[in-house]
């Protein structure tokens, strides 16, 4: 009997001869090292995720919460599993934001640097301020027309800064809250940053984050403040995703106890975010590479995704529409605010780590 016995190089169990793979860990018996062998899985892996992402991009981006509904329902070998699709996709959104952020990034630096380059006088107060002339304010509302997405301001806003940097006489001066000429004067001469910021008022025993603010001052003062903050901020992003997910999950269990298990509203989840990196990626990509989309389809198309997360929740929870629009709007704005809160939590920590 033992002559018909085989053992296996990988788990060292024994099987019978004539086995293709183990019964007990499934390599293949004839583990020959050859070109085919060493490449099989990897090529057969990679076009079998090839085959169901294929199979699972129109589903998802025309069938709102068909693929969700499908894996909980058991059918979970032809579509790709929702968290690998999460991260498949997350991966080519975050590249291709990458370029935007560069650009937004070199905008921000821009009126950063315009505006700590100002020159400066002294008022009738002693005070030092930052006097700015009519063609440095067209430069200064120029960059900030080309930042305003990555700011976070529109066409008004954009007017309120102009009418302030106009006032009094077509100057506005704008107070630095400290010695503007002697900060300058001390980065030029090389020094320790720590002196710069005694000079700057920071306390003998700062914890890290006066430390950090003071730190975000100093870059402001340089010229590139905003920039370095904007790209930190960018680069948290995927982190505060990985916690920003199981909260919309989270909200998805509250307002839908009755209907299933955590782990359920969390596949719903992923498939969403799926959806909503796919299409901005796509946004991104054809923007960038085909052609210049118009400010307002895509803000059309932004605005569409709502009506796709309530066809998703009213297919996928099946319950009445009236009340499937409220629980949608109440989720909306919930994660809306969480969403804010962290954009602005990185953003702070990025200029205090800058």
């Amino acid at each position: 009997m033992s002559d018909n016995l085989e053992t296996c190089k990988n788990c060292e169990n024994q099987y019978e001869q004539g086995f293709k793979f183990c019964p007990h860990c499934g390599q293949k018996t004839n583990d020959e090292l050859t070109i085919g062998v060493l490449f099989y899985n990897t090529i057969s892996n990679y076009f079998s995720f090839d085959a169901r992402f294929l199979k699972s991009f129109l589903p998802l981006m025309f069938k709102p919460g068909y693929l969700a509904k499908r894996f909980v329902n058991g059918q979970r070998l032809m579509y790709l599993h929702p968290a690998q699709m999460y991260l498949f996709v997350s991966v080519i959104f975050f590249f291709l934001s990458s370029f935007t952020i560069a650009n937004w990034e070199k905008g921000a630096n821009e009126i950063n640097e315009r505006i700590a380059n100002t020159p400066l006088e002294v008022n009738e107060k002693d005070n030092v301020v930052v006097e700015i002339d009519s063609t440095q304010r067209k430069e200064i509302i120029k960059t900030l027309d080309k930042s305003k997405d990555a700011l976070g301001i529109d066409e008004v806003d954009i007017k309120q800064v102009d009418s302030l940097i106009q006032a009094e006489n077509g100057n506005q001066l704008i107070d630095w809250d400290f010695d503007k000429k002697k900060i300058d004067s001390l980065i030029n001469s090389g020094a320790k940053d720590e002196v710069i910021y005694k000079e700057l008022g920071m306390s003998d025993d700062a914890g890290y984050f006066e430390k950090g603010i003071y730190k975000g001052v100093v870059n402001m003062a340089k010229g590139t403040g905003l920039g370095n903050a904007l790209r930190r901020a960018f680069d948290a992003v995927p982190i505060s995703m990985f916690i920003l997910l199981p909260l919309f999950a989270l909200m998805l269990k509250i307002l839908y106890f009755k209907r299933g298990r955590y782990s359920h509203h969390l596949v719903f989840t992923f498939y969403l975010f799926s959806f909503l990196f796919t299409l901005f990626a796509l946004l991104m990509a054809i923007d960038r590479f085909l052609f210049e989309i118009p400010g307002w389809i895509s803000l059309l198309i932004v605005l569409s995704t709502f009506f796709y997360f309530y066809v998703a929740l009213l297919k996928f929870y099946e319950r009445h529409w009236f009340t499937t629009f409220l629980k949608s709007f109440v989720i909306t704005f919930m994660f809306s605010i969480m969403v804010m809160i962290s954009t602005v939590s990185l953003f702070f920590f990025g200029m205090i780590n800058s």
